[in-house]
């Protein structure tokens, strides 16, 4: 639902271009005939409100990996508002919006439903309370998607095709596209022309970014359960038992090393142990300690040797403590590596640099972070069957582009017009640098908060001119 006519959006979430009720105010400036691209980025101030709405609901109430039904309900209601029909509970509680304009491509859009299991610490106005947190970006994503697609229902008149937007669950366990898929997703829905997406980053707003030649965007990646067994007992008597405790300490110092010493490209791997389960009292020696490790590497190859290594470390660290049984490891997910396809990606990377301007078009090296949306081309051949999808994947700038500082060597007020701030005898110094600024929380931080208010506008134009670039080729 939109925002009431007479509220002011909140402090930091005013569109640019909006006035203080957060309709637009216009577009580019008078002068010169505006370009096409301008054009869009006008048009997408239409639809800013609902969008804003979309998004301070969805990050005052997050939903973790698998609980995500008021999400899934919320962005459905939006894109039905936008003329798509809408089929909901696809592999969970995904989402599939569907918005027919005649014969033509198939161009697909997808956005994450799922929120992280964060206490959030931004102090914003619209805060979640519930010790969830979208810390990644994704209420920012579904905001932006339901705006491309209320924008492109808007243009019907510069595309024909069908647009297919998804709402996926749980991207953040790494499940939810691979659900999505055993759900029959292409088979119902029909086999995209392309799918697009994009992710924010600490990157300024306004900007977007691409990985050139085929860099993989983002790494491979695997989340692993590690089980260790020791002999429960009493921790006055802890000859009789043994502590799979102190195992699980020895493991994790051994797993940290092996990043430095695996293969020739240990810069190209990362290995987290973020969670650590164990017993349920301090005077109790347990049974069993669990560990949540968390593999990245740049290429799958890496992974798979990062993964061989982990399996040997494991059972020789739980060998060495003489545990009464075998270690448990388990796969819970894996993904590969992210590749845009480079046709596809080169026409997007040029249809958004005549929206934003070439210099708002950057070049991203690619990093360690994850994604299960690889399975919707080629890595997901096993679960829908096809092959040659493309793909097109890009880094969307969220940052405060922060204002100019103040000059501070201007005379002070009432210096009479012509003479020096400072007497003749001290020459004036010279002006003093801006402060910097302080660096953007990072992606999955407690304080991470997109300026929405600077980066809504750029985040539908740019989805909605890859879409209507993906139309027109056909």
């Amino acid at each position: 639902m939109d925002p009431p006519s007479a509220a002011p959006a909140p402090e930091g979430t005013r569109p640019e271009g909006a006035r203080p009720d957060g309709a637009p105010t216009g577009g580019p400036s008078a002068g010169a005939a505006p370009t096409a691209g301008a054009c869009l980025l006008t048009r997408a101030g239409e639809v800013l409100r609902p969008a804003l709405a979309l998004y301070l609901d969805l990050h005052a109430h997050p939903e973790t990996s698998g609980h995500e039904s008021r999400t899934a309900g919320r962005f459905a209601e939006r894109l039905a508002a936008a003329g798509c029909e809408v089929t909901r509970g696809v592999g969970g509680h995904g989402v599939v919006g569907v918005l027919r304009n005649g014969d033509g491509p198939r161009v697909w859009l997808r956005a994450e439903l799922d929120a992280l299991p964060v206490r959030e610490r931004t102090g914003l106005p619209y805060a979640s309370d519930s010790g969830a947190m979208h810390a990644c970006g994704h209420d920012l994503h579904l905001a932006a998607a339901a705006g491309a697609t209320d924008l492109l229902a808007r243009l019907r008149d510069r595309w024909r095709g069908t647009l297919v937007v998804l709402g996926q669950p749980a991207e953040e366990t790494l499940s939810g596209a691979e659900a999505m898929l055993r759900d029959g997703l292409y088979e119902r829905f029909g086999r995209p022309g392309a799918v697009l997406a994009q992710h924010a980053a600490p990157l300024p707003s306004g900007t977007v970014a691409h990985t050139p030649d085929g860099t993989p965007v983002t790494g491979a990646g695997a989340v692993l359960e590690v089980v260790l067994h020791g002999r429960g007992g009493h921790a006055a008597t802890p000859g009789l038992a043994l502590d799979p405790v102190v195992t699980a300490a020895a493991v994790i110092t051994r797993l940290h090393a092996l990043t430095a010493r695996t293969g020739p490209h240990a810069d190209r791997m990362a290995l987290n142990v973020g969670m650590v389960r164990a017993g349920t009292a301090a005077n109790v020696v347990p049974e069993s300690a669990a560990l949540g490790v968390g593999l990245r590497a740049r290429a799958d190859a890496d992974l798979d040797r990062l993964l061989t290594a982990v399996h040997r470390a494991v059972h020789a660290e739980s060998a060495a403590a003489g545990a009464p049984r075998e270690p448990e490891v388990r796969v819970v997910s894996r993904s590969a590596a992210l590749r845009s396809d480079l046709t596809a990606t080169e026409s997007v990377r040029r249809a958004q640099a005549g929206l934003l301007g070439a210099s708002r078009v950057l070049p991203w090296p690619g990093s360690l972070a994850t994604e299960d949306f690889p399975l919707f081309g080629d890595a997901g051949a096993r679960f829908h069957g096809q092959r040659g999808i493309p793909l097109v994947y890009w880094m969307l700038g969220v940052a405060d582009p922060g204002r100019p500082a103040p000059d501070r060597s201007a005379a002070p007020a009432g210096t009479p017009a012509g003479t020096p701030a400072r007497s003749r005898e001290a020459p004036p110094a010279p002006p003093a640098p801006p402060a910097p600024l302080a660096p953007p929380a990072p992606n999955h931080s407690p304080r991470f908060a997109p300026h929405v208010g600077s980066a809504l506008r750029p985040a539908v134009a740019a989805l909605a001119a890859a879409a209507l670039d993906r139309f027109a080729a056909g």
